[in-house]
């Protein structure tokens, strides 16, 4: 049997759009209870809303920057009345630049949000919802874990750092009745390359939705045994199983660098 979801209180970052959003709207629809994270108050404001009119759940907001230090503690503080049982730490963003033109505080922020919230948000919750042990932990990662990708170097490392550090909680939180796991998305449809500007590194590949990111996420926490990581798309999981076996570290590097170069 899979997770109850009616019994989740599920704290969700980047929760204002894309596929924390989509998060929100399918937890809500099965009954999960929410606290949405995220920057900007007024998206979230009207989404809670939205879901509360829909599913009669409820749900709370927090704003707050995820690239701020000590972020982990001080959302945990804050939220601490709500009962979280569940995270899914999705908040990320990617620049799509060559490394040696990046502005440093952008990099910084990358860094900061893509890692060390991620880190800093499971060490303030792992505790409670190992105790509870009938939840999640999900960490957003991307197709860019599983090879270099230039141009969007610091990227790349930010979400195989995601994926080496989830597998590892995996491990360490099994017998524990909290199900841990990695999402790994490929090429989404969502304000992501808006903000990154890297419209042009997709390919020439199908883009996903959100929500078929999201039930990817789902059908694999409806198993029995939840698996330490899914790929979202058929694909992006040929593409991934040759980037680790098939293709030499620098064969994948260069194969990558073609496909999103622009110009």
């Amino acid at each position: 049997m899979g997770v109850d979801f009616r019994k989740q209180t599920v704290l969700v970052t980047g929760a204002s759009s894309g596929i924390g959003a989509e998060f929100a709207r399918r937890l809500a629809a099965r009954g999960s209870s929410l606290v949405l994270v995220a920057r900007r108050k007024d998206r979230l404001e009207e989404l809670a809303e939205q879901l509360r009119a829909a599913h009669g759940v409820t749900v709370h907001v927090v704003a707050a920057d995820l690239a701020q230090p000590g972020i982990g503690e001080r959302l945990a503080a804050e939220v601490a009345e709500f009962g979280v049982t569940s995270v899914i730490n999705n908040a990320g963003f990617g620049n799509f630049r060559a490394f040696h033109e990046e502005e440093p505080e952008r990099l910084r922020q990358e860094v900061a949000v893509d890692v060390n919230a991620v880190v800093e948000i499971s060490r303030a919750f792992i505790e409670s919802l190992r105790s509870n042990g009938h939840g999640f932990l999900v960490n957003v990662a991307s197709m860019a874990a599983y090879q270099a990708t230039p141009w969007s170097s610091v990227y790349g490392a930010t979400k195989a750092f995601v994926v080496s550090f989830t597998e590892g909680l995996w491990v360490e939180s099994r017998g524990t009745g909290l199900r841990v796991m990695v999402l790994s998305p490929g090429a989404t449809r969502t304000e992501f390359f808006e903000v990154s500007g890297s419209e042009d590194m997709t390919g020439g590949l199908r883009m996903q939705t959100s929500g078929e990111v999201v039930e990817t996420a789902l059908r694999a926490l409806d198993r029995r045994v939840t698996p330490v990581g899914v790929i979202s798309g058929r694909m992006n999981r040929v593409l991934a199983f040759a980037g680790r076996h098939l293709a030499s570290r620098a064969m994948g590097a260069r194969m990558i660098g073609r496909m999103v170069r622009r110009g």
